[in-house]
């Protein structure tokens, strides 16, 4: 196949990320995220307010940041219809008290039924604090469906 006739998927790419940052859950995290064929990278700023009651990261925010790492790896590589989390799983390693972590998620086998996604969460020293592997399903909602994926979309052409 030429590069002629791979199509160019950076609108879709651009349009996930915009269709990511409008998630109302993710006023609360702040996130920056960047997304590529078959990889994710999504990171935020460690605050107090995401603490548990002895001072650390809580194990949701890992949770969150490993799974919406993979799940965008998985999105990346499905341009119709918006993905869902069938099923995850992590693996917390080390507390995290502060600074900028970093998720990033990349696909380990796309089939015609599910997609395999795995990823890892870093500290700013490049520690890994936590690892995640999920199957994620193609479901039934057009990704133009949602309005800022669409707007994206929209604008790129």
């Amino acid at each position: 196949m030429s590069t002629e006739d791979t199509p160019n998927l950076e609108p879709h790419y651009r349009a996930l990320e915009a269709m990511y940052l409008a998630a109302p859950t993710n006023e609360y995290y702040n996130p920056d995220v960047r997304i590529w064929g078959e990889g994710a990278e999504i990171s935020i700023q460690v605050v107090p307010k995401f603490f548990h009651s002895a001072g650390a990261l809580h194990g949701s925010v890992y949770f969150k940041l490993l799974d919406d790492a993979a799940y965008f790896a998985a999105n990346s590589v499905e341009l119709e219809y918006f993905v869902l989390t069938a099923d995850f799983r992590i693996d917390l390693l080390r507390p995290c008290v502060g600074g900028r972590i970093t998720a990033t998620g990349i696909i380990i086998r796309a089939g015609r039924q599910d997609i395999l996604a795995e990823s890892n969460l870093y500290d700013e020293q490049g520690k890994l604090l936590a690892t995640g592997r999920g199957r994620f399903a193609r479901g039934r909602t057009p990704l133009k469906s949602v309005e800022s994926y669409a707007k994206t979309i929209e604008r790129s052409n």
